[in-house]
């Protein structure tokens, strides 16, 4: 049987807001991407770069209450201009 990360990681209230935290910064900047990419044209994988592991965080299971819907609306904004 194999264990996922987070079935051994069981983090504490701080460390769980440090991680939202760290989601809204990628969140926030996948929005500022989208809503000027040409800020960002010098950079061609920051979105990818931000996107992939907010995915991965997204389904973490040591989130309590917080609000992932800021955090899955910049996973679909962001996968939809990668896609061009």
């Amino acid at each position: 049987m194999t264990m996922a990360y987070d079935d051994v990681y069981t983090p504490t209230a701080e460390e769980i807001a440090q991680h939202y935290s760290a989601c809204m910064d990628s969140v926030n900047l996948i929005n500022a991407v989208i809503a000027d990419p040409d800020a960002y044209a010098d950079d061609e994988t920051v979105l990818q770069r931000n996107v992939s592991p907010l995915d991965g965080m997204v389904t973490a299971t040591y989130w309590t209450n917080e609000d992932m819907t800021p955090l899955n609306d910049a996973i679909t904004a962001g996968n939809a201009a990668i896609a061009g």
